[in-house]
């Protein structure tokens, strides 16, 4: 699987996907990642890659024809996403369906956003990782590496360790605990770990934990219930 950036600071990346499981899978070809800066495909000395908008306004956008330029560039752009504060947000169903794609294209937009028509050009679909605005997209395109390139084979060891995860299943994941069993705080307060899961019996360990990740979900997130209720009905 590879991932194509478009950046104007190609310097950060990989950054934090160069770590832990996801740089390691990176390290064993499980995935790989091409950096491209607009600014390279510029025809004029200043190397400029935006412009004023027409109908005024705050902010400079970035020129379709400059990054048409780095775009053709790619070999195989695959998939092509950008990553916007007014796209589709990014869930885990989404991300299922990214991890089947052998080439995405991610472009990360600056200053005021992207002439529409170079998006509309090249069908560039938007995704958004949340309801907030960000200073560019190379962080929201390195969740979304991230979220992608986990669910792929090979890249996390146990297969049931996804199974359970937050969103896998439409619920929030349930309480993790380990040793000791028995743990007092620096305030002297004493923290048990819960009886059953110290009780060697599967079945009812399975039970806690698929009630502990309902109560959860409808206590924090009464939307994802709602869905997954109207999913089964």
């Amino acid at each position: 699987m590879n991932f194509n950036i478009l950046t104007l600071f190609p310097e950060m990346f990989p950054g934090a996907l160069g770590h832990s499981l996801i740089g390691k899978a990176r390290e064993n070809g499980l995935w790989s990642l091409s950096v491209l800066n607009p600014r390279d495909f510029t025809d004029d000395n200043h190397g400029t890659v935006d412009d004023t908008p027409f109908g005024g306004g705050a902010g400079m956008v970035m020129k379709p024809d400059v990054l048409e330029s780095a775009f053709l560039a790619i070999p195989k752009t695959g998939r092509r996403i950008y990553m916007s504060p007014r796209g589709k947000v990014l869930t885990q169903k989404l991300a299922q369906e990214l991890a089947g794609e052998s080439d995405i294209t991610i472009l990360c937009g600056r200053y005021e956003g992207v002439d529409q028509r170079f998006l509309d050009a090249y069908d560039f679909e938007e995704i958004s990782i949340g309801d907030y605005v960000m200073t560019g997209g190379e962080i929201p395109a390195m969740v979304l590496i991230d979220t992608v390139v986990r669910l792929r084979d090979g890249v996390i060891g146990k297969e049931e360790s996804l199974e359970h995860e937050s969103h896998s299943n439409g619920l929030l994941e349930h309480p993790h605990y380990t040793r000791p069993s028995s743990w007092t705080d620096k305030l002297g307060r004493v923290h048990d770990v819960p009886e059953v899961l110290t009780s060697g019996h599967h079945a009812k360990i399975e039970a806690w934990r698929k009630e502990q990740a309902i109560k959860l979900t409808r206590e924090r997130r009464p939307d994802l219930m709602l869905a997954k209720s109207d999913k089964n009905s």
